[in-house]
């Protein structure tokens, strides 16, 4: 299949729209990672939106510091973070300059790059980012070309079901239905509980 591939770098006005709509748009399209003659592929089958100061879940919740600058910044740059003192975490900024928001890359769907005997290398954000491999070297990097960089097929004409459930590992915001996923997809990190919509509102 990678082989056959095509894929368009996704542009920054992509990115440059409402988180929710972004989020969902995202599920079906390829991180890309490429280092030296290395290249990783795989589909963005599971997201979470996080999105302005008035959500307690996000980081710029208490405004703007150092580390969350760049969720203030241009649209479709990476934001990523260390966290409990091993993984680190993807996220794409989004919206307008000055207002605060990124979708967390949650799982993706192998297509090619990845080695090794786990089936699920990239089922959840600290698992993706260890194989592909992501760290804060690429903070703050624009994701409309190498290294990393989201593309989507020349011709892709699939179907999505998408749903929506809460956000997993958070204990504020947990009534936001702001996780989205390809339903059925067997490489979405954790199976979701009956709390799902088709829509995030």
């Amino acid at each position: 299949m990678a082989k056959d591939l095509k894929l368009i770098p996704l542009t920054q006005s992509f990115y440059s729209r409402s988180t929710l709509e972004v989020a969902g748009n995202l599920l079906g399209k390829y991180l890309v990672r490429e280092q030296g003659r290395k290249r990783w592929i795989g589909r963005i089958v599971e997201v979470e939106a996080y999105i302005g100061e008035d959500d307690p879940a996000c980081h710029a919740f208490h405004g703007r510091t150092s580390r969350t600058a760049i969720m203030y910044g241009p649209a479709g740059h990476a934001y990523i973070y260390f966290t409990y003192g091993m993984y680190f975490m993807l996220n794409v900024v989004t919206e307008k300059e000055d207002f605060p928001a990124a979708i967390l890359i949650r799982a993706l769907e192998p297509v090619s790059g990845f080695s090794g005997d786990d089936l699920h290398p990239a089922s959840g954000p600290g698992k993706l980012c260890k194989s592909m491999p992501i760290d804060l070297s690429l903070n703050g990097t624009s994701l409309l070309r190498k290294p990393l960089w989201i593309g989507k097929e020349a011709h892709d004409h699939s179907i999505r079901e998408i749903r929506w459930s809460p956000r997993i590992g958070i204990s504020a915001g947990t009534e936001k239905l702001w996780r989205a996923y390809l339903y059925g997809n067997s490489y979405v990190s954790r199976k979701s509980n009956s709390n799902h919509s088709l829509s995030p509102f």
